[in-house]
């Protein structure tokens, strides 16, 4: 081979490498002028491997030009919610979006991969233009240094959180997006969420779960939140399908294990197997496996079931395994969030009637699975659960001023618009 020729293939490996190892992306949305070291996207920039970025298909988007701002002066817009995808390597990620109309209104919800609430709802008025920014966790199923991989369900491989891109959906009245800009984020503080269909991002309407509320509440580049949680796992399936491996592989000294399991638990039979026999065990494995990397352990009780006794109170449905929890706590000296207690308090507050707009109907209701609302509720029952715990993370709390499970608020002051996704498949556990 010639020099030039060995200087041509170096060139191209490189610039594979290169592309496969990306981590920042800088992109103008619209049809104006394009800002110099931006990479512009039109209606039509619809998403390719060869090019790794671009819309899914499934929205009808159009452009606008209505300023002389390079960047700020035009975007992407569409009358129903879209999807923006782009091709990275697993990690933490930084995004900021650039949100407004030179000469008009704007009104958006922004949600990263399934569902995962980032940007709850924000609204810009006539000419003006905002700036916000939020970190995403992505992730792949291979456990670094191994040969290995988490065990995924069916179900799971359609998953955004699962693939090999950071998906974001433009959701609201009217979501007008300038610019989005996204790069590494400097070390997060990594919440990682182990738990079951209470605490997973849903991917699909109307099921709903706390975990993928939470990272709203957080801090941009202050704290990741990593969310493993499944349907239907409980302790031992979590580490029989390698998720606990996958979040281990991942940790850093000071990051966060967040630990709810309970509902699907309680069904395993057999001898040995109980809330203060095999539960507790595998909890103080959770924990010391945790503690090995210099991470942080948090025990978080079940959600309760929505079950009334006559009396309008809640029967406790969970049997020994929020005091397994309790009991753990105390005896390995980590910090609870008894989500169990708080929601007994806030369901109980609503009332039998009013307490069935926080669960999923789909379409009878759903007494386990919360809808939006109620994962939404819920989240702040954790949020201060954190609070109270004193937890190092606490200090990055934001959008975020208290509550109190005996005063919930009503369904009729949430806002979410649907994301397209939706499913009449009840998800695992019960």
């Amino acid at each position: 081979m010639t020099k030039t020729g060995t200087f041509l293939a170096v060139a191209a490996c490189l610039a594979t490498i290169s592309l496969k190892a990306q981590t920042s992306f800088k992109f103008d949305f619209g049809s104006g002028a394009i800002k110099k070291g931006y990479t512009q996207i039109l209606p039509e920039s619809v998403y390719s491997k060869e090019k790794g970025y671009g819309f899914l298909q499934g929205a009808s988007l159009t452009a606008a030009s209505h300023g002389k701002d390079a960047l700020k002066g035009d975007f992407v817009t569409s009358d129903k919610p879209f999807y923006f995808t782009v091709d990275i390597p697993e990690g933490d990620y930084d995004v900021k979006v650039i949100l407004g109309d030179a000469i008009g209104e704007s009104e958006q919800t922004v949600r990263a991969e399934c569902r995962r609430a980032m940007i709850y709802r924000e609204t810009t008025a006539k000419g003006e233009i905002k700036e916000k920014t939020f970190t995403v966790h992505v992730r792949r199923p291979g456990i670094a240094g191994t040969n290995e991989k988490v065990t995924l369900k069916p179900r799971e491989f359609g998953y955004f959180h699962w693939d090999n891109q950071l998906t974001l959906e433009f959701n609201g009245a009217s979501p007008k997006v300038c610019a989005v800009e996204i790069k590494k984020a400097e070390k997060p503080i990594r919440v990682f969420l182990a738990g079951n269909s209470t605490v997973v991002d849903q991917a699909s309407e109307p099921f709903a779960a706390w975990g993928q509320m939470i990272p709203a509440f957080f801090a941009p580049g202050k704290v990741s939140v990593a969310n493993y949680a499944e349907s239907g796992e409980t302790l031992s399936n979590f580490l029989a399908g390698k998720r606990l491996k996958k979040i281990l592989s991942q940790m850093r000294k000071g990051d966060y294990l967040f630990i709810e399991f309970g509902h699907n638990d309680q069904k395993q039979k057999g001898e040995g197997i109980g809330a203060f026999t095999s539960y507790k065990r595998d909890l103080k494995y959770f924990i010391a496996e945790a503690r090995k990397k210099g991470g942080i352990p948090v025990i978080v009780t079940s959600i309760q079931r929505r079950n009334f006794n006559d009396e309008g109170k809640i029967n406790e449905t969970l049997g020994d395994y929020p005091e397994a929890c309790r009991q753990t706590a105390k005896e390995e000296n980590v910090s609870l969030i008894d989500l169990n207690k708080m929601t007994k308090v806030m369901y109980e507050a609503w009332g039998r009637q009013e307490s069935e707009n926080a669960f999923a109907h789909n379409p009878q209701i759903d007494n386990t699975h919360p809808n939006p609302f109620g994962a939404f509720e819920m989240a702040k029952c954790v949020m201060n659960g954190i609070k109270d715990a004193k937890l190092g993370i606490a200090k990055y709390i934001v959008n975020f001023d208290g509550f109190d499970p005996s005063k919930p608020e009503l369904i009729s002051s949430f806002y979410w618009p649907l994301s397209p996704s939706k499913s009449t498949v009840k998800p695992d556990g019960n």
